[in-house]
């Protein structure tokens, strides 16, 4: 669960029913407490990105969908429990959808790291199993994504494999 910033009339107008005013929509935008609900995607080795006559294809298929509608569930029972949304839109409404495949980011895992060569392709301190001197410090070394922004791990692991670095380098 994550607040985001302030929803307006036009970010609503794509999900709100036909012919719906544009007085109603802009008041619903005023008057909102606006979340990012996301969950975790599995591994999937199905799951990929390849390269296909010089164009990029995504393959993916959904999984892990119920534990997010049960989180979605359980946060629209905690809306209401405390008798959010229905001043203006009555408790039983929320709008929802997920973000489309082409709306992808922070993909990870690609790259997984591990101790099993057979597994994965970095070793516990990202290097490749198969290269020397072969790092890899982006998301790629996530074993699956944690349904948060990975930008801050990402940074943390960077620092903690330069440091591995600096130790090598000065034995």
């Amino acid at each position: 669960m994550q607040l985001l910033g302030k929803a307006n009339k036009e970010m609503l107008e794509g999900d709100a029913p036909p012919m719906t005013p544009n007085i109603a929509l802009d008041q619903m935008a005023k008057h909102s407490i606006d979340w990012w609900i996301t969950s975790e995607d599995l591994p999937d080795p199905n799951n990929r990105v390849t390269l296909k006559n010089g164009n990029i294809q995504l393959s993916y298929t959904d999984n892990n969908t119920e534990a997010y509608e049960r989180l979605l569930k359980r946060w629209t029972e905690v809306l209401k429990s405390i008798d959010c949304g229905d001043k203006i839109i009555p408790c039983s409404i929320y709008l929802k959808k997920k973000i489309p495949l082409e709306g992808v980011a922070h993909q990870v895992g690609t790259c997984r790291f591990g101790s099993d060569p057979k597994t994965n392709v970095l070793d516990l301190n990202c290097k490749t199993h198969d290269l020397d001197n072969l790092y890899i410090v982006d998301g790629s070394f996530f074993p699956s994504s944690a349904a948060v922004n990975p930008s801050l791990t990402i940074i943390a692991n960077a620092l903690r494999v330069g440091e591995h670095l600096i130790e090598l380098i000065t034995k």
